[in-house]
């Protein structure tokens, strides 16, 4: 969702809000650009909101080492709250390294990632718990993968449960589409990433 999220955590290091520099940039869009292709920029100038509110142009800001999405007028909001009762702005996209060079996708981010996905996974009903408890898919839990996925590319990992398509998380594809074909059952097909169980499992980590 969109929105500020206020909470007095003292013990945290206490660090202003910012654009991110042009290196931090360059990483973050990389990342993305693993699940999302070109559509990065879709995301930038993306318009939408809760019920359908128009929200305008969306931003990237840096907030105490993690990366948050959030539309200008939201970003313009916070503006009026001190950076010590900030502890969030719209939705956490990741976090970099204490070195600054790797950027982790954080599940939170899954709602908009799913939106612009290039390649996607689908699992069997039977496979969906062992995803969500954070092991990798295998080729028996397998249901369907898109054409042309190609190795050690970003997919989103879908479940088939009550004929819907749920998106459940994210990873990474361990063998291309062709490939998955030949493989035997135990082999993995999505090196796992993140999942939506981590709601549970990690909560007080995430943000």
């Amino acid at each position: 969702y969109i929105g500020c999220k206020l909470a007095f955590k003292n013990r945290l290091t206490r660090k202003d809000m910012r654009p991110l520099t042009e290196d931090e940039t360059r990483i973050l869009f990389l990342k993305l650009a693993e699940y999302i292709g070109r559509d990065v920029e879709a995301l930038i100038s993306a318009k939408r909101g809760n019920a359908g509110d128009n929200s305008g142009r969306h931003v990237f800001r840096l907030h105490r080492d993690r990366v948050y999405y959030s539309s200008e007028s939201v970003m313009r909001t916070s503006a009026g709250v001190s950076r010590e009762e900030l502890l969030s702005l719209g939705t956490c996209f990741g976090k970099f390294s204490k070195s600054g060079k790797k950027f982790r996708l954080h599940i939170t981010a899954l709602d908009h990632i799913s939106q612009y996905a290039k390649h996607k996974v689908w699992v069997k009903p039977s496979a969906e718990m062992s995803f969500l408890y954070g092991n990798n898919v295998t080729k028996s839990g397998l249901a369907r993968i898109t054409e042309n996925t190609p190795q050690y590319g970003g997919v989103v990992v879908y479940g088939t449960a009550n004929g819907t398509d749920l998106p459940l998380g994210f990873g990474v594809a361990a063998q291309g589409t062709e490939r998955c074909r030949e493989l035997d059952s135990g082999s993995n097909v999505v090196l796992h990433q993140a999942d939506i169980g981590e709601y549970l499992r990690v909560e007080d980590d995430m943000f």
